[in-house]
């Protein structure tokens, strides 16, 4: 049995990965049986040696893969035998976090013949909220509507985050129903996080929400300065990413390589390169022209940075 779970929200997918091996161990008590494999750490010998390989007490044997699209060996490899693991009485779970490459040959095949495959996207509109009013109950809590509303809205579908803020406002009042308040009181929404959604606008051409965004952060208090430097680091990134890709090709399996050349995190790198898709290489040049320009405007004094970030979404 092959099992396929993959998707940028890696917080429902590793509770999904939990399910399956908590499952496993209950049915396995030895759970002997139990492998991972991460990323580039093995090679195909070794998974196959593994998933061949007689178990002591002949019980189903349970082989995690995780982020094995990175490993480009053992990918070929893999593929010029998968009818073999098809019908393998193995369970055999492909886990991948983040956006699957183009155009993958694996990821095709298994979207089209693992026997469980799902997919985990960002959670966002009604599933958001929905979402957040169920663990607020598993938590034996309560939120009005309006504070529902403006939690999903201040903190969006990063669930890593929203299950630590959902805690932490279940943990402070725990005698009325959680209000708009006490989001205001204790949940500040991470600057960060919107420059991803600022630059995902502007790759709509949607200024209108990009504004709106900006100013929301501006009216809290955030410094313009610190914001706009926040939009020029990411776009460089997503140029050099982008400028990086073109020239080597898109395999994902490359990451940690350009991450070590590039002296990025690799999990920066891989949400760079993830939104630079959006972009096409001469669009991003010409974007970071005029961030270098408005730039340089506001540290010679000609524009204040409030002005500076007005310019730069109304010339985009």
């Amino acid at each position: 049995m092959i099992i396929f779970l993959y998707g940028p929200d890696t917080y429902r997918s590793r509770q999904k990965l939990k399910e399956i091996t908590e499952s496993y161990k209950k049915a396995h008590k030895g759970g002997l049986s139990l492998s991972f494999f991460d990323g580039q750490s093995f090679g195909f010998q070794d998974f196959r040696g593994q998933a061949q390989s007689m178990s002591m007490f002949k019980e189903k044997k349970l082989i995690v893969l995780k982020n094995s699209f990175e490993n480009k060996g053992f990918k070929e490899l893999f593929l010029k035998s998968k009818d073999h693991f098809l019908k393998s009485d193995d369970i055999i779970v492909f886990f991948e976090e983040g956006k699957l490459p183009a155009k993958d040959a694996l990821a095709g095949f298994l979207k089209e013949k693992a026997d469980k495959s799902q997919e985990f996207d960002l959670l966002s509109g009604a599933q958001l909220k929905n979402w957040v009013r169920k663990e607020f109950s598993r938590l034996g809590a309560e939120a009005e509507p309006e504070a529902v509303e403006k939690l999903a809205r201040e903190v969006g579908g990063d669930l890593w985050q929203m299950s630590n803020e959902i805690a932490k406002l279940a943990s402070f009042n725990t005698k009325e129903r959680i209000a708009v308040k006490d989001v205001d009181l204790l949940v500040r929404p991470k600057v960060e996080t919107d420059i991803f959604k600022t630059i995902d606008f502007i790759a709509q051409k949607d200024k209108k929400s990009a504004f709106l965004l900006i100013k929301k952060h501006l009216e809290k208090g955030d410094a313009p300065f610190y914001i706009f430097s926040m939009i020029n680091f990411q776009f460089r990134n997503l140029l050099v990413v982008k400028a990086k890709a073109q020239e080597e090709g898109s395999s994902s399996g490359q990451f940690n390589v350009w991450a070590k050349e590039l002296g990025m995190h690799p999990f920066v790198l891989r949400k760079a390169y993830d939104q630079s898709q959006a972009f096409a290489l001469e669009d991003l040049k010409k974007i970071y022209q005029k961030i270098f320009k408005v730039d340089l405007a506001t540290k010679t004094g000609e524009l204040s940075p409030e002005v500076a970030l007005d310019i730069f979404i109304a010339q985009l």
